[in-house]
């Protein structure tokens, strides 16, 4: 994590996502801009954090591990979004983990400062409720999408997440061979049931293995087997 100590870039992220009356004049000098690179951890679940960040700019992974240590994504985010709001309102530690994809920029700001400056502040609050509803519904959406959906379409969702960033067109990842046990574990399957379907991708030209790597040769046919990023509200 790096802080940015640009006024007029922050400034700029808060027109840019009409964020200028959810972070009234009380709150702007407790306002501090950050940025993590992709694979950066912006938080970790378990952990005691007095810190919410908005996401500006960039993509955003979240995960949960379960106390047998297996992990599953739960969704990916893009901008504006909030980060460490369910946390605050219930003073809990961290829920889930959240890992940047992309270069990722967040707008921090402490717990603290919020509940002086912005605890009766009608724009922040519902702004807050928003993104909170939003997450109790993509919770149960994600519930039934991993029961109900074929590995081969959780996969493509997955590489269609983690290797673009619609809003970064100079954005495309790839994933690391190493970690497709992780993967396997994020979406729900074995590891080698996930290289099976893999093995099928490569043959049928939407991926392709090498340097260590899982490359994406044919976005347009692996977004037609997603259907829509399902990972992606």
């Amino acid at each position: 994590m790096k802080e940015i100590k640009d006024p007029a870039r922050l400034d700029k992220y808060l027109a840019q996502h009409s964020l200028e009356d959810i972070f009234h004049a009380p709150l702007r000098p407790h306002l501090h801009l950050y940025a993590f690179e992709p694979g950066e951890a912006l938080c970790s679940q378990g952990e005691s954090t007095d810190a919410l960040h908005v996401l500006v700019k960039g993509k955003i992974k979240i995960y949960t591990t379960s106390p047998e240590g297996k992990t599953l994504v739960i969704s990916f985010k893009n901008p504006p979004d909030m980060v460490g709001d369910i946390e605050y309102v219930r003073d809990l530690d961290i829920i889930n983990t959240v890992e940047a994809v992309s270069p990722v920029t967040v707008i921090g700001i402490s717990g603290t400062a919020v509940k002086r400056y912005g605890d009766d502040h009608a724009p922040l609050l519902k702004f807050m409720l928003d993104v909170i509803t939003k997450k109790f519904y993509i919770k149960s959406d994600f519930l039934s999408f991993n029961l109900m959906y074929p590995v081969e379409v959780r996969l493509a969702s997955y590489l269609l997440s983690v290797c673009y960033d619609e809003s970064d067109e100079g954005f495309e990842g790839r994933l690391a061979i190493s970690q497709l046990t992780d993967t396997a574990n994020l979406i729900g399957t074995s590891y080698r049931h996930l290289n099976r379907v893999i093995r099928r991708l490569s043959e049928e030209g939407m991926v392709e293995r090498g340097g260590g790597y899982l490359h994406v040769r044919d976005r347009d046919r692996l977004s037609r087997l997603a259907g829509r990023n399902l990972y992606e509200h």
